[in-house]
């Protein structure tokens, strides 16, 4: 289990160390990764990693954590005060694809994690589709989306179209969908999520 530092100076060495962590992981893989040289990108001792993690797979799977509560924060602070389901994607996709231009070792991560730790790797996705249902359950409940899919279904899906969209830019380019190709998915998922129309 990860430590948890109660001074600042702690939780800023424990920071500069997932933050080196997470570079070294994205540009090497797990297996290639040492902590020699997580620590060497900290600036601190060998000897400090073990202070705060037990080994390379805890410091690995605590960033799996960290990044995606991160990014969970980021789209939820993002949305804060937006009705419209339809505008809550739409700043919500940005807000994920300007997370993951500062964050690119994040796809690499999860999808090792799968094989370093396949409890994590279920964990990133499970915890992003349950806050995402809960928000889709609720628009469904006001009208504002088509009830005929789940919201499962509807979170899983809109899940893999921000990660591969984001996987065609951000990974490929380094730089987010141009707002031309938000237009595009975003006149997908309306045509997707919206109520069928009434004729009368």
């Amino acid at each position: 289990m990860a430590y948890q530092p109660s001074t600042d100076k702690g939780r800023a060495t424990r920071q500069a160390l997932l933050d080196a962590a997470e570079a070294v992981f994205g540009e090497q893989s797990y297996d290639r990764a040492s902590i020699a040289e997580i620590t060497r990108r900290a600036g601190v001792a060998q000897g400090t990693f073990y202070v705060y993690f037990p080994d390379k797979k805890a410091a690995f799977v605590e960033l799996v954590h960290v990044l995606n509560h991160n990014m969970r924060r980021a789209i939820s602070e993002a949305v804060v005060g937006l009705d419209s389901r339809f505008e809550i994607e739409r700043v919500g996709f940005r807000t994920f694809f300007e997370y993951v231009v500062h964050h690119r070792p994040l796809y690499r991560i999860v999808r090792e994690s799968e094989f370093v730790d396949p409890e994590a790797h279920r964990w990133h996705y499970m915890t992003i589709a349950e806050s995402y249902i809960r928000g889709l359950e609720k628009a469904q409940g006001e009208g504002q989306i088509a009830t005929h899919v789940s919201a499962e279904t509807m979170a899983w899906v809109l899940m893999g179209i921000a990660e591969l969209i984001g996987a065609r830019y951000v990974q490929w380019e380094g730089r987010p969908p141009p707002e031309s190709v938000l237009d595009e998915v975003m006149t997908f998922i309306a045509c997707a999520l919206s109520p069928p129309r009434s004729d009368g």
